[in-house]
């Protein structure tokens, strides 16, 4: 990272950095390199280090499925429904950590940005790398559980990286765009707390597709590209005899529609950050 250029003759307009600063290698080394300094800190001096991380998704495991298998009794007839909610509540829990830590990203970096020349979008896209790096380590204990639960390994698990592959773009797209509307509005951090809970809700996460009696209802829950991606995990991982995000969704066109969210959300919300960054110093 080098310092800004010195003063400008007066009258003439200087733009700011943008969000790439048409270096694509400087981007991707100085996005590794945050995302690694900041996984790295999150665990500094702390005895358990990755085991505090590992607890968020253990412990709501276990109190929904306590409550959902036990309690009401929804969705405990399902086949290997301990392994379906586990892994449900990992894939949401990256997407609200890397959304959630996002929104107030660039305006945590401040003293970074006010006096360091170099790309913005590395602030928010090493927070999105920093949440993969946590959902790596996670998925390896869902393995195991899955293992250990009887759930036999397939060649429908190729499906798995390309399916977080799409979860990351998706995670990514809204990262950029909230961490860029944040500098003017304060109001998207308690807003987006609001809509992450709603999507929570409204994905297959404590409940099954199946227990939602509406085939009209059913449809338009999969236009949400969070439940069209997790359903597609439990068919593809967990439970073949699961209905596929497809057939959920009432035929595979009908899946064109998250995808083309997943690829919105990206271009928007990157679209909206190269707009911002030359002026994200001056707004804060």
């Amino acid at each position: 990272m080098s310092a800004d250029a010195g003063p400008s003759p007066p009258g003439h307009l200087v733009r700011g950095p943008s969000a790439l600063a048409g270096d694509p290698r400087r981007f991707v080394h100085l996005t590794r390199t945050l995302a690694v300094q900041d996984f790295k800190l999150r665990f500094f001096g702390s005895t358990l280090g990755y085991l505090w991380q590992l607890m968020r998704p253990l412990l709501l495991f276990g109190v929904l499925y306590l409550v959902f298998t036990q309690a009401i009794k929804l969705g405990a007839s399902a086949k290997h429904f301990p392994v379906v909610l586990l892994t449900a509540i990992v894939l949401f829990t990256f997407f609200a950590e890397a959304t959630s830590a996002a929104v107030t990203s660039v305006l945590d970096r401040e003293s970074l940005v006010r006096k360091i020349h170099f790309p913005r979008l590395v602030v928010p896209s090493a927070v999105v790398l920093t949440a993969l790096f946590n959902l790596a380590l996670n998925l390896i204990a869902v393995a195991i559980f899955m293992l250990a639960t009887g759930v036999e390994p397939r060649a429908s698990w190729v499906q798995l990286p390309v399916l977080i592959g799409l979860l990351t773009v998706f995670a990514a797209g809204t990262a950029m765009l909230l961490s860029a509307l944040y500098v003017r509005m304060r109001d998207i951090r308690p807003i987006w707390e609001v809509v992450l809970q709603v999507l929570f809700y409204a994905s297959p996460i404590i409940y099954v597709i199946e227990t939602v009696q509406s085939h009209s209802l059913r449809r338009f829950m999969l236009l949400n590209p969070l439940a069209a991606i997790i359903q597609q995990v439990r068919h593809a991982v967990i439970d073949p005899s699961a209905p596929s995000a497809a057939a959920a969704a009432g035929g595979s066109a009908r899946l064109l529609v998250p995808l083309a969210i997943i690829v919105g959300a990206f271009g928007f919300g990157y679209w909206v950050f190269d707009r911002e960054a030359p002026r994200i110093a001056e707004d804060m």
